[in-house]
């Protein structure tokens, strides 16, 4: 799934007049920035009611320009767009201290077809089809943990479970005491506020409080990556292991990754598909909790081995509860998007959080329907939760491969509903947007 931010620091880009842009709120950037990243979901609907389908913001820490589009055209023509000039590692600059220069989702141009020439063997179909039984086992091992009848929050079961299915199938830890190290280094660091992201634009702050935190738990993650890698590279069985960091240790002979890069790969592969898929599959059981008709279909689905239908039950928890709000694109030169006029050195990008939303694209577009996906309701470039053209996330088959495991192991062994009074909302968690009281639920 594509994250998203303004370029920062590395983009050195001139701030371009409004005049020159759609328009947009004429607020202070420091106030538009918390609006965009902490009050999303009822800022960017509100944005699109005002100034229609195409709107301009002003992000921190420069005012950099960030131009929404809402509308599928111009989605298709942004994702078909040059990416020497359509440039989506200065895009996703924001998430630079954390991930790392080397990550796939900061570089553009060479270095990134580089990287993702790389990392693409660990996730074709025959990697996935060999990790879905560790998956399955490990969603088992879960789903053995829950007690019928007692409510329970289904977005911190998901987020232990996708977890572990991090840790296990693609970094390749199995030792008991090194999980157990790695385990609250990697929830600190997926569980990053709003106010630190923003607060990376200004360097100084690295000395207080959470940045301080942020900063110190970075350390004592590389370690411990950086050691395991370093044993992995020696490890006398390498090639008869098939976890993605093994995998990636044998790519590219002298030209593969260097451990500076793989821990940012890594880095990366756990953020963008840790949290994502968790989120994702606890509003898809709240979902099926709320409705019962849809709930016994996706339990008969589960039972005759329909694989189609349980992806597309996670297909429409993304498109109805967008995790990650829109895919950013830095520009390196003028272009032309939706026939309006674009400077360099804007930011452009498709609004997920609109797109999704449009009733012009999806019909009884407030309504959790997963029969849209195999009856062709959806047309191309109105469902977009892993970006689109060459820098589609990598991770997209190994997310539905993994969310429609754990589908099936839930579905079936039981029934979902909701406790009385369950009823949920979105709210922001670093870049991602989750159930704000958890997605609780009962099996039984």
């Amino acid at each position: 799934m594509q994250p998203f931010g303004p370029g920062t620091r590395r983009s050195r880009s001139r701030r371009v007049p409004p005049r020159d842009l759609p328009p947009g709120p004429r607020w202070p950037s420091l106030l538009q920035s918390i609006a965009l990243v902490r009050f999303r979901h009822r800022f960017v609907p509100a944005l699109h009611r005002r100034y229609g389908d195409v709107f301009t913001v002003r992000i921190m820490p420069k005012g950099s320009a960030l131009v929404l589009f809402t509308r599928p055209e111009h989605a298709k023509e942004i994702f078909a767009g040059d990416p020497e000039v359509f440039h989506a590692g200065k895009g996703n600059a924001i998430l630079g201290p954390i991930m790392g220069e080397h990550s796939l989702l900061l570089q553009d141009s060479g270095a990134h077809k580089r990287a993702r020439k790389l990392l693409m063997p660990a996730f074709n179909g025959q990697a996935l089809r060999g990790y879905e039984s560790v998956v399955a086992t490990l969603a088992k091992e879960e789903v053995d943990r829950w007690v019928p009848g007692v409510p329970f929050r289904s977005l911190d079961r998901m987020n232990a479970l996708t977890l572990e299915v991090i840790l296990r199938v693609v970094f390749g830890v199995t030792d008991e005491s090194r999980l157990a190290r790695l385990r609250p280094l990697v929830n600190r660091t997926v569980d990053v506020s709003p106010a630190v992201l923003l607060g990376w634009g200004y360097p100084f702050l690295q000395r207080f409080g959470p940045w301080r935190a942020t900063v110190q738990n970075q350390r004592d993650l590389d370690e411990v990556m950086y050691a395991e890698i370093a044993e992995r590279r020696a490890a006398p069985d390498l090639a008869e292991r098939s976890d993605v960091l093994s995998r990636l240790l044998q790519v590219g002979g002298e030209e593969g990754l260097s451990d500076h890069e793989l821990r940012d790969q890594l880095v990366t592969l756990l953020l963008a598909g840790h949290e994502t898929t968790a989120t994702a599959l606890a509003w898809a059981l709240y979902e099926l909790g709320r409705d019962q008709d849809q709930m016994r279909t996706a339990r008969r689905a589960a039972a005759a081995g329909d694989d189609e239908h349980l992806e597309a039950v996670l297909k429409e928890s993304m498109r109805l509860h967008p995790v990650i709000p829109m895919v950013a694109r830095h520009l390196m030169a003028p272009v032309t998007i939706g026939g309006i006029d674009l400077p360099r050195g804007v930011n452009v990008g498709p609004s997920i959080l609109v797109g999704h939303a449009r009733e012009d694209s999806h019909r009884d577009a407030g309504a959790f329907r997963p029969e849209r996906f195999p009856a062709g309701e959806v047309a191309p470039h109105t469902w977009i939760p892993f970006g689109g053209g060459v820098r589609r996330c990598i991770g997209a088959g190994f997310s539905l491969m993994e969310g429609v495991a754990v589908l099936r192991e839930v579905l079936g062994r039981y029934d979902v509903r909701l406790p009385d009074g369950a009823l949920d909302v979105p709210k922001v968690r670093n870049i991602t947007s989750v159930p704000r009281h958890g997605a609780r639920v009962v099996v039984g």
